[in-house]
């Protein structure tokens, strides 16, 4: 993993158990461009690095979780305002394994902290964060560091 990298995600590691950053045992990212169906482009690419990491059970609740995350991002900082697409930057994904977990972070250009709406079963929206919190052992954000804007939105798994 570069440096730049673990640069932008220090404050990641803030949230988390003791780890060395530099243990992990395997990382990937993709860059998703600003329209929705990078959503699937993201599931195909958790499936993809779930194969190689031989973590295929996990795909159903990674895949739900990385939908959701990918999701925010994409309908609260990226799309939120057309008029800027073409200047605004694109979502990002990174999945990290260590030997006992595995993190999905979403890296998006905005500094507002996302916010769970209420869980109301009738509503198309609104329900994202809580399928995070239950899918994954734990979830969180964190502005980026070394950048004037933007925020990683995460989700830790443990890993069997």
């Amino acid at each position: 993993m570069g440096t730049k990298v673990l640069t932008m995600l220090e404050p990641l590691w803030q949230g988390f158990p003791p780890t060395n950053p530099l243990a992990v045992s395997g990382s990937a990212s993709c860059t998703l461009p600003p329209r929705y169906e990078s959503v699937r482009c993201a599931r195909s690419f958790t499936r993809e690095t779930l194969q190689g990491w031989e973590l295929d059970e996990l795909f159903d609740s990674v895949a739900l979780v990385v939908s959701e995350l990918v999701t925010n991002a994409l309908r609260h900082a990226i799309l939120a305002a057309p008029e800027h697409a073409d200047a605004t930057p694109p979502a990002r994904l990174h999945l990290m394994r260590w030997s006992h977990r595995l993190i999905c972070a979403v890296r998006d250009p905005s500094d507002e902290s996302p916010v769970a709406g209420e869980a109301d079963s009738a509503a198309e929206s609104g329900r994202g964060l809580y399928l995070v919190d239950s899918f994954s052992d734990s979830w969180g954000w964190h502005p980026l560091s070394g950048v004037s804007h933007g925020k990683i939105v995460w989700a830790q798994f443990r890993l069997p």
